[in-house]
């Protein structure tokens, strides 16, 4: 069972949350930069108490920056204590190298190394 909530809207970042019997599917559309991250945390760190996992899908997202990266690790760290498994999928280029950069491409890569495609 699968429920579309209302996407959310920040100046620049859209995110639409799908509900999934395990957990969600976070789609990220625009660009999620300094000034726009806290609508990603804290839309996130509601859905973490219940969930078993939470897939951040990044197929649109254009451009993420230091700001950006340091909230999806924050995420990740607040899902793991939780004992949820956060995930990125479908990561562009300039986004694996951005975290390759910053060596968290092996955290995120088991799940994104191949660009795949969510359903």
């Amino acid at each position: 069972m699968s429920t579309n909530l209302a996407s959310l809207p920040a100046p620049g970042l859209e995110l639409v949350v799908q509900l999934q019997d395990d957990g969600a599917v976070v789609r990220l559309s625009g660009r999620l930069v300094a000034g726009v991250t806290g609508v990603l945390k804290d839309r996130v760190k509601q859905l973490i108490p219940g969930a078993g996992v939470i897939v951040l899908d990044l197929t649109d997202l254009e451009h993420m920056d230091s700001s950006g990266v340091g909230t999806v690790v924050g995420l990740y760290v607040s899902a793991r204590r939780a004992g949820c498994e956060l995930r990125l999928v479908n990561f562009n280029k300039r986004i694996r190298e951005l975290l390759g950069m910053t060596n968290l491409l092996a955290v995120f890569e088991a799940c994104g190394q191949y660009f795949t495609r969510m359903p």
